[in-house]
């Protein structure tokens, strides 16, 4: 299969290089994560060529006899050279039973900069403090953005036809080496049911996956819509699936802790302050949508929603959904002192619809940049101190 760099992670990790941190690569399933890995492998190869790197990938069986952590500390403790900075890198580090026992103690030692892997569903944001008594840094690896899906497929340089194709084959670049449509799209499920049937029903005990799948494709059918859990389980009890807005708060969770959806905020622009009643959920990669769900109820618009709020978090911004008034705007971004206000829309060609998305922005009365994001497949212009981007030249965009 064809590789990329994905300088925005690797980056990352040259970045955090020799701090004391043990540095964590989480994100879903076939994300890259490993390949992450081993880009950052061959970059303290290629730049420090008397660095000892000790690397372990528990998918390998040349690795089954380290899956007891006393066997591991010591495979690592005979690797370790005296007087050079010792690297330990470990992939899908959870197949080690009681692996952090290894770690706190290695960490502990600081001899080691260390950076590990796992499981989505083994190694989750909200169990990492958990894990490690000592401190830790997250690098999270989304699947491929558009720019990356532009990269692999060079050889392309219409990139309106790219964009058309990203929407729905998405980001997961393992189904890329797929030649036919349905062949890509059982890659793609494979991925969302492994993590649905097998990790989050085995970590989770869920007594009912069934419900755990209508939520799932509910939440899809449903991106950028305003919900709420008590909303959502009269809806699906609505529809013969029996369940409780308890039952459903907690799959949601489960659901947004193995990054198969992120939880949106509101924020009121005017008040300045963050709204903690009724939320979005947005979708990892558009590309489940379409595998599971196909074209039915098609909104265009929500979908380039979807992938803009995807890309403005791998851009390193903190996302919420701006309610102004009675008038909504799509995303508040913000990153240290910057804050972006978008709005994101499909075809703004008539006066009528170009109306409606550049009047909440105009409602706002303060000196950070605005914008509209939209298929206009023409050049960046200004509207009246409002930027109008294309939405995939602006993808594209560093």
């Amino acid at each position: 299969m064809k590789l990329i760099e994905r300088p925005i992670y690797l980056n990352r990790l040259i970045n955090l290089k020799n701090t004391p941190d043990i540095k964590i690569i989480t994100g879903i399933r076939r994300a890259g994560k490993s390949k992450l890995m081993q880009s950052f492998i061959r970059y303290i190869a290629e730049n420090e060529p008397d660095a000892n790197i000790i690397y372990i990938d528990f998918t390998r069986l040349s690795s089954e006899s380290l899956k007891e952590y006393h066997a591991l500390n010591d495979y690592i403790e005979q690797h370790t050279k005296i007087g050079c900075l010792n690297y330990l890198m470990i992939d899908e580090v959870q197949l080690c039973p009681k692996f952090e026992i290894c770690i706190n103690s290695l960490h502990a030692g600081e001899n080691y900069d260390i950076y590990l892997t796992g499981s989505n569903a083994f190694m989750l944001s909200t169990d990492l403090a958990t894990l490690f008594t000592g401190r830790h840094m997250e690098i999270h690896v989304y699947p491929f953005g558009f720019s990356e899906y532009c990269t692999y497929f060079s050889n392309e340089t219409d990139i309106q036809h790219l964009f058309d194709r990203y929407v729905s084959e998405g980001g997961f670049s393992g189904s890329y080496a797929y030649r036919t449509q349905e062949d890509k799209e059982n890659y793609i499920k494979e991925v969302y049911h492994t993590i649905l049937t097998r990790n989050l029903s085995e970590k989770y005990n869920i007594a009912d996956p069934l419900m755990l799948t209508h939520l799932s494709e509910y939440l899809m059918d449903n991106v950028s819509n305003i919900s709420s859990a008590n909303n959502i389980a009269k809806t699906l009890t609505a529809n013969q699936i029996s369940t409780s807005h308890i039952t459903v708060g907690r799959y949601i969770n489960y659901l947004c802790n193995a990054f198969v959806f992120y939880k949106t905020d509101r924020y009121d622009i005017r008040g300045k302050k963050y709204l903690e009643s009724l939320n979005k959920y947005y979708l990892v990669d558009t590309g489940i949508r379409y595998a599971l769900l196909g074209h039915r109820n098609m909104d265009w618009g929500r979908s380039y929603e979807n992938i803009v709020y995807l890309e403005l978090r791998r851009r390193g911004y903190t996302v919420y959904v701006g309610k102004l008034y009675q008038k909504e705007v799509d995303f508040v971004a913000m990153k240290g002192n910057e804050k972006l206000y978008i709005q994101v829309s499909d075809d703004i060609s008539s006066p009528q619809t170009f109306e409606r998305e550049i009047s909440p922005l105009q409602s706002i009365h303060d000196a950070y940049p605005k914008m509209i994001l939209a298929r206009t497949r023409h050049e960046t212009y200004d509207h009246h101190g409002i930027i109008i981007h294309d939405i995939a030249r602006w993808l594209c965009s560093s």
